[in-house]
């Protein structure tokens, strides 16, 4: 299986290159890049961080680096159809990675993984949730409160415990910069973004509910149960609108 993903495989939405993966394609991507002895890189974006990346092109041009970017939410999989080239599937980072420990755990492929992020509770709570989940994958971690004063002493514990898999819950856009300038620093290994992933896996938030999920809705439940997110959600009309503009200019 080659690691490299083919650009005919990908669909640009508003400048950011998705590339057109099933969720069990993109496991067996990253479970080949944890032994080949490589760095590499994986952005699971939806509509908000997109409209971020319109706004930086110094962001678009980070995230475009990446060796797999997944379509995390419904919005870019509709921008995607409306391209003419849909994506196969929607692929949240909550599940990609649940989708590689337990792959990594039933073939009893060796995998050392370290999280970065959350407060020290929740990250405790995940850590001794996904040890007992997965009792062959060594676990650990350390909270995402340090300094700019602290990055040196982050980086040398990474690279002390020798991950396959780093994965780092610090929000978008922090945690894909925060990858981008550390990855060269690390022996190899898979590094993605994982967002509020570390709470939900602990325990200290609730994903929304299963029929929130299959609806494609989860964004109404978290604006119903945190309605200070009121603001960042308006980043999803502004997206819609922007797409069809795009849309329309290039069929005109």
């Amino acid at each position: 299986m080659s690691a490299q993903l083919l650009a005919q495989d990908m669909v640009d939405v508003l400048g950011v290159r998705f590339h057109r993966v099933t969720s069990a394609q993109a496991v067996e991507k990253i479970l080949f890049w944890v032994q080949d002895g490589s760095h590499h890189m994986v952005v699971t974006a939806g509509p908000e961080f997109v409209m971020q990346c319109q706004a930086s092109p110094e962001l678009r041009q980070l995230v475009n680096s990446a060796d797999l970017v997944t379509a995390d939410g419904i919005g870019v999989v509709w921008a995607a159809a409306q391209n003419g080239r849909p994506v196969p599937q929607r692929v949240t980072g909550v599940e990609l990675v649940v989708s590689v420990l337990e792959e990594a755990q039933t073939r009893r492929q060796p995998l050392r993984t370290f999280i970065l992020g959350a407060s020290e509770e929740s990250l405790q709570a995940c850590l001794a949730a996904l040890r007992s989940r997965y009792p062959d994958i060594v676990f650990d971690g350390r909270n995402g409160y340090f300094g700019e004063q602290e990055m040196d002493e982050m980086a040398a514990q990474v690279r002390e415990f020798g991950p396959n898999l780093f994965l780092v819950g610090m929000g978008q856009p922090r945690q894909e910069k925060l990858i981008h300038g550390m990855l060269g620093r690390l022996e190899p290994c898979v590094a993605i973004g994982i967002g509020g992933s570390i709470d939900v896996w602990g325990g200290t938030v609730a994903r929304a509910p299963r029929m929130f999920q299959k609806m494609n809705i989860e964004w109404l439940y978290r604006l119903v149960t945190q309605p200070s997110r009121w603001r960042r959600q308006l980043a999803l009309p502004k997206f819609a609108i922007t797409v069809m503009r795009h849309k329309s200019k290039h069929v005109d």
